[in-house]
């Protein structure tokens, strides 16, 4: 990422996060992949081919902002990276990220929180014999904000995985 993203919040958070992939296979940097992700999926991206077609269609926007040494990434590099990513860093960092932003907002007092249960589109695997995931998410109202997000354990249900939700944004 170029010095304006690099110094910013957004490094210090998702900088933690391991990169999964050899030295010889990183064509592409670890939080240029998130960052594009990440503003894809909250304009509406909903699976990696929708990512890689906005990261394409606003090229110009990120090559501002990121190195881009190689280009936007292809889906099935943004598949292939999220696949292999560790989902309790990258959980902490999204929480992090979420109490940066609730507090960047001066979220206070009175704040109506709806909790949400979602199952992910195409998070299923049918050859591999992989179910859907099923998470549940603390959604700020007022602030229009998601405070955080918890998968739902298999064969469990959005009961049961609500509690911890609320422990993660007390």
């Amino acid at each position: 990422m170029n010095s304006n993203v690099t110094s910013s919040k957004f490094h210090e958070l998702f900088g933690s996060v391991t990169d999964p992939r050899i030295d010889r296979t990183r064509h592409h940097q670890l939080l240029d992949i998130i960052f594009i992700a990440l503003t894809a999926v909250i304009c509406g991206a909903e699976d990696f081919v929708t990512i890689a077609e906005y990261g394409k269609n606003k090229q110009g926007w990120f090559e501002k902002l990121l190195d881009l040494p190689h280009g936007i990434p292809s889906h099935d590099t943004f598949q292939r990276v999220f696949a292999r990513l560790d989902p309790k860093q990258l959980e902490a960092a999204l929480i992090a990220w979420s109490e940066h932003l609730r507090a960047a907002k001066q979220i206070r007092g009175e704040e109506i929180i709806a909790l949400d249960g979602k199952t992910l589109r195409h998070s299923f695997d049918n050859a591999l014999g992989v179910g859907s995931i099923h998470i549940v998410s603390a959604w700020a109202s007022q602030a229009r904000l998601c405070l955080g997000h918890i998968k739902v354990a298999e064969k469990s249900n959005e009961i049961t995985a609500t509690p911890e939700l609320l422990s993660l944004v007390k």
